[in-house]
């Protein structure tokens, strides 16, 4: 399970941090009050405050760091199961987990749908307008196409209800860099086996670390991006972490030119 924390150190902003966090930076915005940018409501009123978010946090403008590639490395080696993401930033995709094993609970940018036709594009279609400030039409029926972003009052993905497998199966569950504070996200920290060692990595304890642990969880707190390195090295996976990086940003330094 992972959260903004993992993504704060590639630089994307984070939603909840007082003084770094979006809700608190979103003046610039001109929204009645923060949590208008993801209320379909407000958006329909009016979207550009949404698409200057997006011109954002769009994929491509952010690169994966040690956290994401740490994930990569347990897909590489065929031990994970799923990720299951609350960022919205893409970051997973790509650090080059496949979508097969990402549950990306607050949705994505990879895909958009229109609002009035449903019709459902590749998020890419519409990288021009969004990047050109332009807000993005449908070309069948010209309505506002909206990325696949969850919205307040908005379902989940449909593939969040992998959980209910996921969740009982697994043997191991890493949680890192999130604030377990956004349901019905955080109460998955739960779902695992009480036999199952769940391991926290992040600045503090948050969820049932802080109020109802159990005799096998383990907490690294501190720095994310620090506490996943040490556990890389305990792992004796360093090397192996230290290659994968450079041959992956050598792949995004070819894609910028």
């Amino acid at each position: 399970m992972a959260g903004a924390g993992i993504s704060t150190p590639s630089g994307i902003p984070d939603f909840r941090s007082p003084g770094s966090g979006l809700y608190s930076n979103l003046e610039q915005y001109d929204i009645p009050y923060p949590e208008a940018i993801f209320e379909l409501g407000y958006f329909f009123v009016n979207p550009k405050p949404f698409f200057t978010l997006a011109k954002e946090l769009y994929p491509g403008n952010y690169r994966p760091n040690s956290a994401h590639y740490f994930l990569r490395l347990l897909h590489d080696k065929g031990l994970l199961l799923r990720l299951y993401t609350q960022n919205i930033d893409g970051l997973e995709r790509a650090a080059g987990i496949p979508p097969d094993r990402l549950v990306e609970a607050h949705g994505t940018f990879a895909t958009a749908t229109c609002t009035v036709c449903r019709r459902n594009f590749p998020g890419e279609d519409f990288r021009g307008d969004v990047m050109g400030d332009r807000i993005p039409r449908c070309p069948v029926c010209t309505g506002i196409v909206k990325p696949d972003i969850v919205f307040f009052g908005e379902e989940l993905p449909q593939r969040f209800l992998l959980h209910l497998t996921d969740f009982p199966m697994a043997d191991l569950l890493f949680i890192i860099g999130t604030s377990l504070e956004v349901e019905p996200f955080a109460s998955l920290a739960g779902a695992v086996r009480s036999s199952v060692p769940r391991v926290l990595i992040n600045r503090e304890l948050v969820g049932p670390f802080a109020w109802q642990q159990r005799h096998n969880d383990v907490a690294q707190l501190g720095d994310v991006v620090s506490g996943v390195e040490k556990l890389v090295e305990l792992l004796g996976w360093k090397e192996e972490m230290q290659k994968l990086i450079q041959k992956e940003n050598e792949k995004l330094d070819a894609k910028d030119k």
